[in-house]
């Protein structure tokens, strides 16, 4: 076949795990692997600030499809808050706003845990806090628009932004790793965390520092995991077209990793092909719940993504049937 149909049917698709170096904006990701690719259908699911590097989830094609869901997932990351510090970004790449010293106590708390020598009281309980968090300011220097721009341009302007708290979820949070104050390096703290959609670490770091009493900044982040895709199925940005077109993983698997699966018969597939309301008998395997999940057909192609309501099971995302499964 030629002409455009052809070229969409041979325009590659999936997703990708790509581990993100520190540098680039999520946005030059995306044009990288659109020029390396082909493509002009790819976005992602979850920004990484440029200072950050990991598991950045990319989608391609059909995939793009998924970004709600894929998006939805928890985040897991390994972070490094630098005490002594704040910046107006809360991060490392920011301005000075405020510094101060760590208290004698503190600093002597983190020489401990340096050591792996003896409790942590004054540390456990600002991490205590945080895992009990329900609500977190964002940084003003974020993506969140308000008014319809952009709150970092507001920041960038000089505007004083404050921006309204979002419930989040802090799944798990632990140190790994402290270090104390010695002349030419700051005091810094390790930290593994678990944490719900719409978590900014950048916030983690400003208010760890409060709870402490001491101005503290992010010096590092790593995205270990974003749901079910993790680092260490990360694929390096720099491995060419080829690397990064067999990297792909099918859209289909990828659904079935990210969704709970649902199984469709030929005539769900059918009815469900054309978008119409199903039941409960057009599925060999149905939902299990009112969650999202990933409709496949006897192929395991993927077919659409679909809730069940009161009266009936609907499509809420169609799908080409080129999302197929990989042999």
């Amino acid at each position: 076949m030629t002409g455009p149909r052809a070229k969409r049917e041979d325009a590659p698709e999936g997703v990708l795990c790509i581990d993100k170096p520190k540098g680039p904006t999520s946005h030059d990701v995306v044009a990288r692997i659109r020029r390396a690719l082909g493509t002009s259908r790819v976005g992602h699911a979850g920004t990484l600030d440029p200072m950050a590097s990991g598991v950045l989830v990319v989608l391609v094609g059909e995939a793009t499809k998924l970004a709600p869901y894929l998006t939805a997932h928890d985040k897991r990351y390994e972070a490094t808050v630098v005490l002594g510090r704040a910046t107006d970004t809360l991060d490392a790449e920011g301005q000075t706003t405020t510094e101060g010293a760590v208290s004698d106590d503190l600093a002597a708390e983190l020489a401990r845990v340096e050591a792996g020598d003896g409790p942590a009281p004054i540390l456990e309980a600002a991490l205590a806090a945080e895992r009990a968090r329900a609500e977190q300011i964002p940084p003003s220097y974020s993506a969140i628009k308000v008014d319809g721009e952009r709150s970092y341009a507001r920041a960038r302007a000089g505007e004083d932004v404050e921006l309204p708290a979002r419930p989040v979820e802090v799944r798990a949070l632990r140190v790994l790793r402290a270090s104390a104050p010695r002349e030419g390096a700051p005091a810094s703290v390790d930290l593994e965390l678990a944490v719900s959609k719409g978590y900014y670490v950048r916030s983690l770091a400003r208010d760890v520092g409060d709870l402490l009493g001491v101005p503290a900044h992010l010096g590092r982040l790593r995205r270990v995991a974003s749901g079910p895709f993790h680092i260490e199925g990360a694929v390096a940005l720099d491995v060419g077209s080829a690397g990064l077109a067999a990297a792909l993983i099918p859209v289909a698997d990828a659904a079935a990793l990210g969704l709970p699966v649902a199984r469709l018969t030929t005539a769900g597939t059918e009815r469900a092909g054309h978008g119409k309301r199903l039941q409960a008998d057009d599925f060999s395997a149905p939902p299990h719940d009112e969650a999202p999940h990933a409709w496949l057909d006897e192929a395991g192609r993927l077919v659409a993504v679909g809730t069940r309501r009161e009266d009936g099971y609907i499509v809420d995302r169609g799908f080409c049937r080129s999302a197929a499964r990989s042999e």
